[in-house]
């Protein structure tokens, strides 16, 4: 098959990953597969160079931007629609809001026959104003009526959008999003020697966190409840992976709380370097205001991290209570302390619950089988029985 996926833009990040992962799994598949992204990037980093190495064309779209921007967007909804009527795609399959929305509707006026749409994390949320909220669930659900099929990484994205009077729940199907498993896996080498870097010993319970330095990602919440938690736990040390606009911000938090001597940032990593950095946690934590599905946890539970996490989301299809990690009442502060606490004083809690989480993310967020069940839905979608 002529697939074609856009996305408005390659930064490192989980949309981003799926749709990389997705199009080099449909090359291996033998599908015709086209990946067009805007050219922008970000503190988050850039997953281009990963792109052009997944053995799919890659289109460059300069009009494809993050911002709302009615010129920019107008360009890029034109350009679209001419590339679509130029290559006839079977299939055109959008990601993210932006490139969602625009695509989907220059997929209608270039007549594409099959059109697919991944909510990776829902377009309007509880972060955002009312009226901005009002604005994106009317434009998702005019883009809707473009949409024969809608992916969602999680079943709490179907509620969400079902609730939302998106579409009908028939419309939708839950894939999780995949990763590489076979990259994350415990070391014992690895973790003896980046604890040593970070100057902590056995005796320490190393907490880590994946998330840009910025608003929204759960620092916040994490920064008010480890005062709390370090007072009961001691050994408590963290180590924080990302970077963004408010590192400084935090850092002069953690001066004020007394902790900087208990917190290592190490900014930004390359994907293959987080693989390599998470088997010297001890646990990890996802405070996120908001997220589709954390795939972070899922990398952390393939190396045997058990995970704490807000309730919100695709959050508890990952973190299970008493399978993989614990649960925490969304925006509840001092239970994520008493949570940190709790897998801070019993190791053997940790190890059993790393150890299901491993075997359970080995079979449900393996790349493979999230292309396999994508190229189902394609298949039957075109009429088409294997």
């Amino acid at each position: 098959m002529n697939i074609w996926h856009v996305i408005t833009r390659l930064i490192v990040g989980g949309a981003q990953e799926n749709t990389v992962l997705t199009c080099r799994g449909l090359v291996e598949r033998g599908h015709c597969v086209t990946l067009v992204a805007g050219p922008q990037t970000g503190p988050e980093g850039s997953l281009w160079n990963e792109a052009e190495h997944c053995g799919a064309r890659l289109v460059r779209l300069a009009s494809l931007r993050r911002a709302v921007h009615p010129w920019h967007d107008w360009r890029a909804l034109r350009e679209l629609t001419a590339l679509l009527r130029r290559h006839k795609p079977d299939i055109l399959h959008t990601h993210s809001s932006k490139a969602g929305i625009l695509g989907r509707h220059a997929a209608a006026r270039a007549q594409v026959p099959i059109v697919v749409h991944t909510i990776h994390g829902m377009s309007f949320n509880r972060t955002q104003a009312a009226a901005v909220r009002f604005a994106y669930r009317l434009l998702e659900r005019r883009a809707a009526r473009h949409t024969h099929a809608f992916v969602s990484v999680a079943d709490a994205m179907t509620d969400q959008a079902v609730a939302a009077g998106i579409a009908p729940r028939e419309r939708f199907t839950t894939i999780r999003s995949g990763v590489e498993a076979h990259r994350f896996a415990p070391s014992a080498e690895a973790r003896q020697r980046l604890r040593g870097q970070w100057g902590v010993g056995d005796e320490h319970v190393v907490v880590g966190t994946i998330a840009r330095l910025f608003v929204n990602k759960g620092y916040e919440e994490l920064l008010a409840a480890m005062p709390r938690a370090v007072a009961a736990a001691p050994g408590l040390r963290f180590v924080w992976i990302g970077d963004g606009a408010h590192r400084g911000r935090y850092e002069r938090a953690l001066e004020r709380f007394g902790l900087q001597q208990r917190v290592t940032l190490l900014g930004l990593l390359p994907p293959a370097r987080v693989a390599e950095v998470l088997p010297a946690f001890d646990l990890l934590v996802h405070a996120s205001r908001w997220e589709g599905l954390p795939r972070a946890v899922v990398q952390g539970l393939l190396c045997e991290v058990p995970a704490i996490s807000f309730d919100n989301d695709g959050a508890p299809e990952v973190v299970v209570p008493g399978e993989t990690g614990i649960i925490v009442p969304y925006g509840d502060t001092a239970g994520l302390a008493d949570a940190l606490v709790t897998l801070a004083r019993d190791a053997d809690l940790r190890r059993r619950l790393g150890q299901q989480g491993r075997q359970r993310c080995l079979t449900e967020f393996d790349a493979g089988r999230m292309v396999e069940e994508i190229e189902r839905l394609y298949l039957r979608l075109s009429g088409v029985a294997r």
